[in-house]
């Protein structure tokens, strides 16, 4: 099927929200890629349900069913009917009332892209939110995870039939285009590392706190570090390196960002607490290969001892063990790099992920074609 008349929201944050992050990023590649293959998105509305407490909830509920009616009055004076309505990123903190909705007063499909799921959270502070969350993936006919940890969540509340993985994708080309000069495996240069993650306290402060002390481990090694990134938490990251040995690029824009991964050897992130991390994917499409954190669902996009290698969450010893491996073998590094490209360009391209998509909301559409033909 092509041609769809899709209508999106993102109640975790709205395509516009001024701070970067994944989450925008992601959204925004959902909606080009379905764009790029002939679809027509319309954004039903720009309400984000996310909530700081739970005590909060309720009255987001009440928001939520309000912009879900001036929507619905909306489209009925317009005569607008999407074929679709999907959802991206909901959970405890950020359920989705406007999605359910608008599917109910207009029967028709609905679908979620990145849904997870704590059951720790169906009690306490979060109960009221869990249980909105729980009720629209109840009501989804069709379920996208981005990784194989939120599937196994995911797998006791949804049947099989509705539960898909969706695995993450980026627009490689800006990437893949930069010519990145690799040194010769002789070469006595400095290997070139790379980190990007935002300086914020918390767990992105935590991954700059074990990549400071596994970068001590191998501190006999000639490396230099780059960082990219800037936040509230910035001078208590930079005071965790070596001034001599890093370079701090601050925030840049996204534009800027091929040529400065094309410019060094290696990626290093920790990524704690990470759903995937961007910057993986787009490390790879540069040719890098990675070292990283195997957090959540990081080993789907990093082909651990392939595109690079993989660490358990936040143990700086086997970081620094990873990183001195690939310091210590420019050969290696090499054919990892090469490897990285090569992965990105077969799995994880806008081309990929848009054939990857369209095939889940034609999926969701069924579903809730068969669902109709059953109830008449």
């Amino acid at each position: 099927m092509s041609g769809l008349r899709i209508a999106f929201t993102a109640p975790m944050k709205p395509l516009d929200d001024p701070r970067p992050s994944g989450d925008r990023t992601f959204a925004r590649l959902i909606v080009r890629a379905l764009e790029s293959a002939g679809h027509s998105v319309r954004i039903a509305s720009r309400f984000a349900s996310w909530r700081q407490a739970g005590s909060e909830l309720p009255e987001a509920k009440a928001a939520a069913l309000a912009e879900a009616a001036r929507v619905e009055a909306e489209w009925r004076a317009e005569g607008y009917l999407p074929d679709v309505f999907l959802s991206y990123h909901l959970y405890h903190k950020a359920p989705d009332w406007i999605g359910p909705a608008l599917s109910n007063a207009f029967d028709m499909p609905y679908a979620v892209i990145e849904a997870s799921r704590a059951p720790k959270r169906a009690t306490g502070e979060w109960a009221f939110g869990f249980a909105a969350a729980d009720a629209a993936l109840g009501r989804a006919d069709a379920v996208g995870a981005i990784h194989r940890a939120d599937m196994g969540c995911l797998a006791a509340a949804l049947p099989s039939d509705r539960l898909y993985l969706l695995l993450p994708f980026l627009d490689a080309a800006p990437f893949q285009a930069q010519h990145r000069i690799q040194p010769d495996a002789s070469s006595t240069a400095a290997v070139r590392l790379l980190a990007v993650g935002m300086m914020r306290h918390g767990d992105k402060e935590r991954s700059y706190r074990v990549l400071a002390e596994a970068l001590r481990h191998v501190s006999a090694f000639d490396w230099h570090l780059t960082i990219v990134g800037d936040g509230p938490a910035r001078a208590e990251i930079e005071a965790l390196f070596p001034p001599h040995r890093c370079s701090f690029l601050g925030a840049l824009h996204p534009e800027e960002l091929p040529a400065v991964y094309a410019d060094h050897d290696l990626f290093v992130w920790p990524a704690i607490r990470e759903a995937f991390g961007f910057v993986f994917l787009e490390a790879q499409a540069s040719g890098l290969p990675v070292v990283g954190g195997a957090t959540f669902g990081v080993p789907d996009v990093v082909a651990d001892g392939v595109t690079g290698l993989l660490a358990p969450e936040g143990d700086v010893e086997g970081f620094a063990a990873a990183l001195q491996r690939l310091l210590s073998d420019a050969d290696l590094r090499l054919q990892m790099g090469v490897a990285a490209s090569r992965h990105i360009r077969e799995r994880h391209t806008l081309e990929a992920g848009a054939a990857r998509v369209t095939a889940f909301l034609d999926a969701a559409i069924a579903t809730r074609s068969k669902a109709g033909a059953r109830a008449s």
